[in-house]
């Protein structure tokens, strides 16, 4: 079993909070990690339709069966428990008496922020990580990185990614959308997230979205914000500060998992990915989703956002950490070139020289230093967040 380097962050915050609530994408781990962490307490399931009806019919009663705690997963399945979940934490103020896991992030949150604000520790987990899988991603070539994605069954049990990853967009993806809402043509819907994949890296454009998927821009919203509450898309928001200058207010779009974008892209091979005119686009979704990793695995908020002006300057990441900023370049090529940091040096002539540099993340093997610039490969991501740590910047 392979470790997550959240596990000591969930143990101690489960000695600190009488709840803990671990939300990410359906099978990222969170089960086996409850389960690895606290060996000993109880677990409920509560999409198995008898143990549901259970909490939903008699939620006193389902919860009285559990006095020594309990891992519950997919809390959103029965919101209302958490009211319950609440008279008795605050009956009993011991801490580590429930771990509760959800797979529809904004869902969940409503439901806690109503019921358990100030009661529970909120943990998210997604997929592996490279430095989670470290040795297995140092065996493998950037594309296959690209196409296998990380979801950790099919690292585990070293399945084919095509194959297993359409049963993911079949099983779940399908299934809890219908769940949530009246998809009246699902070959509708099969094209519109398609077609997101097709934008991935890109500015999202609601109306040229709605167009081509023939839909309403209202109902491109609405799927939108259903696929980022499921852990399928990200929108990373543009950075912005009070300048004179005018800057890109739209987010763009990406996948919680290359993987499976690459599998929407029709992707089945690493020659696929090799010749894909997106290669570059999926490079940059894995680098982003290790930096949101790196946060997510230490107990910490999402603060990843991108630059971009008006007049088409850009940085594809900008790192915060409080008042300090951390401009990342994302290049998919092995050969490190001079327009690698012609973004970066725009961004530093309107910042006055951030004070810990820039980096860029690309697709070679070397680390390097080129002046204020750090430069690293996309397997050693966390070395380079391990080394700003040290130098002052807490990322």
């Amino acid at each position: 079993m392979i470790n997550r380097t959240v596990e000591p962050i969930l143990h101690n915050l489960s000695h600190q909070y009488p709840v803990v609530t671990l939300t990410g994408p359906r099978q990222s781990g969170k089960t086996t990690l409850c389960r690895k962490v606290f060996p000993d307490m109880a677990y409920a399931n509560l999409e198995i339709p008898d143990v549901r009806a259970h909490a939903s019919s008699d939620p006193r009663g389902f919860l009285a069966a559990y006095t020594g705690g309990v891992i519950i997963d997919e809390i959103q399945r029965v919101p209302q428990l958490v009211s319950y979940i609440q008279g008795i934490v605050d009956e009993r103020k011991t801490p580590g008496q429930f771990i509760l896991t959800g797979s529809q992030q904004f869902e969940v949150m409503n439901t806690i922020n109503q019921s358990l604000a100030g009661r529970t520790a909120l943990l998210k987990l997604l997929p592996f990580s490279i430095s989670e899988i470290r040795e297995l991603a140092m065996s493998e070539s950037l594309d296959m990185m690209l196409l296998k994605g990380f979801y950790p069954r099919i690292h585990d049990q070293k399945l084919n990614p095509t194959q297993a990853l359409g049963d993911y967009y079949e099983t779940y993806i399908e299934r809890d959308l219908r769940q949530l809402i009246s998809i009246r043509d699902l070959n509708v819907f099969q094209k519109f997230i398609r077609l997101c994949a097709g934008r991935i890296g890109q500015v999202i454009n609601m109306q040229s979205l709605a167009n081509d998927t023939g839909v309403s821009h209202t109902t491109v919203q609405s799927w939108i914000s259903l696929l980022e509450a499921s852990y399928i898309i990200f929108l990373l928001r543009p950075w912005y500060r009070n300048t004179s200058r005018r800057l890109i207010k739209s987010p763009k779009i990406y996948f919680y998992d290359v993987g499976l974008a690459a599998y929407l892209l029709g992707m089945e091979s690493e020659i696929h990915v090799s010749r894909d005119p997106l290669r570059g686009n999926l490079f940059e979704n894995l680098v982003l989703m290790e930096a949101i990793k790196y946060r997510f695995n230490k107990g910490r908020k999402n603060t990843v956002t991108f630059y971009r002006d008006s007049r088409g300057n850009e940085v594809d990441m900008i790192l915060e950490s409080g008042h300090d900023l951390f401009p990342l370049e994302v290049k998919s090529g092995a050969t490190i070139a001079a327009d690698f940091f012609k973004g970066l040096k725009h961004f530093y002539r309107i910042m006055s020289d951030p004070p810990h540099g820039g980096g860029v993340i690309y697709g070679g093997q070397d680390i390097q230093q080129r002046g204020a610039f750090h430069i690293y490969p996309v397997t050693a991501m966390d070395d380079m967040f391990d080394t700003l740590n040290r130098e002052g910047f807490v990322y």
